[in-house]
């Protein structure tokens, strides 16, 4: 029974040979599982057929047909690898191998070498191994997804907690996975069986408001694509007008980016205009424009334009009636309509020759060009990291001058922009234009956006695009390009470059007293690691000023009074927060904190005592006095103020004085936290025209009397 349903799936050109096949790879798999039984209680070759008929139903080939029926053989029962080479052949014993591969990691046991399953909790390694696994043979990961595919469909026999998990593995990873390949329709089904079990109430509200608006918008789609299907043939243009799916995962996530209800997402569902030539797609769109008003900024040539992954339409958003009804239109050939809803599947699923080979090999490379972004990173966590944030994550299009696409990141700057074009763009990039006007390195860029780099002639990067609170680079591979640029300098450069960084971050943060052999040794590290390691960027300015600053202070935000002093905790009574505490100073860098009891105290001098307690609950905010000197010029209040208020700090200027064009502000800020401070700080100080920006320090000294040292 099994074994014909999956027969009827099959092409009627197969030859006698690949029937076989299918029909000899079933009955093996069912002999190997036959014991088998899933937690449902089914036979375990149901899972099996169920994977193989995903495959079958997008027509892949018969080896890899073949290779889902049996793709858990050597994993979960005593067939070897050897067995399948010898009964099926070295191609189905690849794709089963690889598929098995994906859920082990190599061994040694006992002096030998052995595979173990990926046990929870190492899930990035099974991960980077099936993003790698891509650059062997496309068709094993197309065997995992329809493997996730069935275990989805069928996850009410597992625990709730095992179901939410594997449905967010699904949503990071494996939906993301099928859209980069190109299979829309895997991606969309993928995401629409996990949107249930991560966010259950959200699914069961968005579905019943779903159902309601489509009975009302579903005659209206109708009827516009009867029309516009009319109208086609009126004009001669041989077209076949059709309703694409509704997703919900895609339209939930589409209205919550926008803060839209359903009736104005335009493409609830999309009508799609199906034609045979790429002239008729541009007539296509003639005849829609002369029916229907077109929306302004809702046209997009995809087809002159294609985007990164090669995909090709012609969209438009258009209103139908009074009531301000949207649609959105596609048009496309059947080519590209297969590319778009196939992907890579398209060259098995449409044995058209030369143009699905060729769309084939172009998504290949793209895929390749993805994976780049991990290129040497061995550490599984690390990898995984790395792909999430640069390839798995939603992208935007953006348009380069010469009217190229580029597929980049949501959250991508021009930095990011510069090093997508070339490396070399990238460490010599100076400046932006988006849509001709100037930007700041760290603009967000949007969908939409037509990007121009400005390029010096020469040089490297800066340092500063390594520092995380600037977010001049957001991609990890534009953050690998710049760290290896930095990495190639010699020692002597480095070592410079190191001590220039640290001696600014020291006066940033008011701590000019400090040496870098201070600053080592809070690293733990020799004076000459520090300073190669910053010079290289694998120490950032930020993570810098965060570990001085915490150890100059360590309790700077929980302790109250000893301002500008490094803090330590007397081990004799070790006080904790909301213990009664005396503090006393012990020189004039150091103060050490006592439990108010602690019979320690009555050896220390009265006279070096602190007033200090530890900060209230309603002490929310810290005030921290600071300096900013600039050269003066117009907007710059504006620009400090819109630093200030977009991180919800008050900011209160007591002085202001400007001398020979030099501006200096005296002020104080209650921020929130010591990575607050060095942000604010790090952010105005790059400010155009602003020479410095850094914390003033006052120190305590044995007579009573403050002296501001800043």
């Amino acid at each position: 029974m099994y074994l014909e349903s999956l027969l009827e799936l099959l092409p009627g050109d197969l030859s006698a040979g690949e029937r076989s096949l299918i029909e000899r790879a079933y009955r093996f798999a069912e002999a190997a599982h036959a014991p088998q039984t899933r937690r449902s209680g089914e036979p375990y070759i149901v899972h099996c057929m169920a994977v193989a008929k995903i495959l079958a139903n997008l027509q892949l080939d018969t080896a890899t047909i073949a290779a889902a029926l049996l793709h858990d053989t050597i994993e979960d029962t005593p067939v070897t690898l050897y067995e399948l080479e010898e009964t099926f052949g070295k191609e189905v014993a690849r794709l089963v191998d690889g598929v098995s591969k994906l859920d082990s990691v190599p061994r040694v046991k006992d002096g030998k070498r052995v595979t173990e399953k990926i046990k929870p909790g190492n899930e990035e390694e099974f991960l980077r191994k099936t993003i790698l696994a891509m650059d062997q043979d496309v068709r094993v990961i197309l065997i995992k997804l329809a493997d996730r595919l069935h275990n989805l469909r069928t996850l009410d026999s597992l625990p709730a907690r095992r179901q939410r998990a594997i449905a967010q593995e699904t949503m990071e990873i494996f939906a993301p996975l099928a859209y980069r390949l190109g299979i829309w329709t895997l991606k969309c089904e993928l995401e629409d069986l996990s949107f249930p079990h991560i966010h259950p109430e959200e699914y069961q509200t968005f579905k019943a408001n779903l159902e309601k608006y489509r009975e009302a918008s579903e005659p209206k789609l109708l009827a516009a694509a009867e029309r516009l299907q009319s109208e086609l043939a009126a004009h001669n243009i041989e077209a076949e007008v059709c309703l694409g799916d509704v997703r919900f995962y895609d339209l939930h996530t589409r209205m919550k980016e926008k803060n839209l209800p359903l009736s104005q997402i335009h493409n609830l569902r999309p009508i799609r205009v199906l034609v045979n030539t790429l002239l008729d797609c541009y007539a296509a769109l003639g005849v829609a424009h002369e029916l229907w008003r077109p929306v302004e900024k809702g046209f997009h040539d995809y087809i002159a334009l294609p985007k990164d992954n090669h995909y090709q339409s012609l969209h438009t958003v258009v209103i139908i009636d009074d009531s301000g009804f949207f649609l959105n239109l596609q048009m496309r050939t059947l080519e590209m309509h297969q590319h778009a809803q196939y992907g890579v599947v398209s060259r098995w699923l449409f044995r058209n020759g030369a143009q699905s080979d060729e769309m084939f090999e172009r998504s290949v490379r793209y895929l390749h060009s993805l994976l780049e972004v991990g290129s040497g990173v061995e550490n599984a966590v690390e990898y995984i990291d790395t792909i999430r944030a640069d390839v798995l994550q939603d992208r935007i299009y953006v348009i380069t001058p010469q009217g190229h696409v580029k597929d980049l990141p949501k959250g991508a700057t021009p930095v990011d922009f510069a090093y997508h074009i070339h490396t070399d763009v990238g460490h010599r990039c100076r400046g932006a234009k988006v849509d001709d006007k100037m930007v700041p390195l760290d603009y967000v860029l949007r969908g939409g956006d037509t990007v121009e780099i400005i390029t010096a002639g020469r040089g490297g990067p800066s340092i500063d695009w390594l520092n995380p609170e600037l977010g001049l680079v957001k991609t990890r591979r534009a953050l690998a390009r710049i760290r290896q640029w930095f990495r190639r300098q010699d020692h002597a450069g480095m070592t410079a470059l190191g001590r220039k960084v640290i001696t600014r971050e020291l006066r940033r943060l008011g701590l000019n007293w400090m040496t870098h052999e201070n600053v080592a040794d809070i690293f733990n590290l020799t004076l000459d690691d520090l300073l190669v390691g910053v010079g290289s960027g694998d120490i950032d300015g930020f993570a810098i000023a965060k570990k001085v600053l915490e150890r100059e202070n360590g309790w700077w935000l929980n302790l109250v009074g000893a301002d500008g002093l490094i803090v330590h905790l007397a081990v004799c009574c070790n006080p904790s927060h909301g213990q009664a505490i005396k503090g006393y100073q012990i020189n004039q860098r150091e103060a050490v904190i006592h439990q108010a009891r602690c019979p320690e105290i009555a050896h220390l001098d009265a006279c070096d005592a602190l007033d200090v307690r530890w900060r209230r609950p309603n002490d929310e905010r810290y005030p921290v006095p600071i300096t900013i000197t600039a050269h003066d010029r117009e907007g710059l209040m504006r620009d400090i103020s819109t630093i200030v208020t977009a991180e919800g700090v008050n900011m209160a200027v007591l002085t202001m004085e400007t001398h020979n064009n030099i501006a200096t502000f005296h002020g104080t800020m209650e921020i929130t936290s010591v990575d607050q401070l060095i942000r604010m700080l790090t952010k105005i100080e790059f400010l155009p025209n602003v020479r410095e920006a850094h914390r003033r320090t006052v120190q305590y000294h044995h007579n009573g009397n403050d002296k501001e040292t800043r």
